[in-house]
């Protein structure tokens, strides 16, 4: 959205696409995008930029599409104390406001002005005691560990944790899967629905697998 604490407010602004996830129609026009009709503030052009699919976020570092599902994860990179995941279900019209920078994860971002009503709040977080920035990862749809089918993967780039998230009734749930040295800066998705990271001080991927 911008400089650190985001001064022009671009989380929150519609006239902007800083600090947005954007969703275009790219096959409509040769050389030019189009607006998909179905878009939330499409026919609105004065009121907000059409392009416009969701707001209120700061720095998504990943977000991903459950192949099974097409229900949408996004990690989003805190300001300098919380990190989170947003879950947004395939169902969706869009529009969601995930709160930056009113909020910082589910907490208060700014004391003076913290009105959270319609705020999408996060499935996940966790403050710089566990890490400093996300890294968003992938739902796993893979074989080699059916218990962990539909749980999603995510990790932290300082401290190396890998995580995986899991809905209950109406919560969700997380446990930490893996406390690495890794300095994971992104994960990948296999044609089999595998995992992997990337270990970016080393330059190597790894393939996630179970213990032996």
């Amino acid at each position: 959205g911008g400089s650190a604490g985001d001064p022009l407010n671009s989380g929150q602004s519609l006239n902007t696409a800083l600090g947005k996830i954007l969703r275009l129609d790219v096959d409509a026009r040769e050389g030019e995008y189009a607006i998909p009709p179905d878009n939330p503030f499409a026919g609105d052009d004065e009121a907000a930029r059409p392009e416009i699919w969701a707001y209120g976020l700061r720095n998504p570092w990943r977000f991903s599409f459950d192949r099974a599902t097409g229900d949408l994860y996004i990690a989003d990179v805190g300001q300098s104390q919380w990190e989170e995941v947003n879950f947004q279900p395939a169902s969706s019209p869009g529009g969601e406001n995930y709160g930056w920078k009113i909020m910082e994860a589910s907490h208060c971002y700014e004391s003076e002005s913290c009105d959270q009503a319609g705020l999408s709040r996060p499935i996940f977080e966790y403050d710089h005691t566990q890490g400093c920035s996300i890294t968003g990862g992938y739902v796993y749809r893979g074989q080699a560990f059916p218990e962990m089918q539909g749980n999603y993967f995510t990790a932290d780039y300082c401290l190396g944790v890998i995580w995986r998230l899991f809905p209950q009734g109406e919560r969700w749930l997380s446990d930490v899967v893996l406390d690495s040295d890794l300095v994971i800066s992104t994960f990948g998705e296999d044609a089999n629905g595998e995992l992997y990271v990337t270990d970016y001080a080393r330059g190597a991927i790894y393939r996630l697998r179970p213990a032996q």
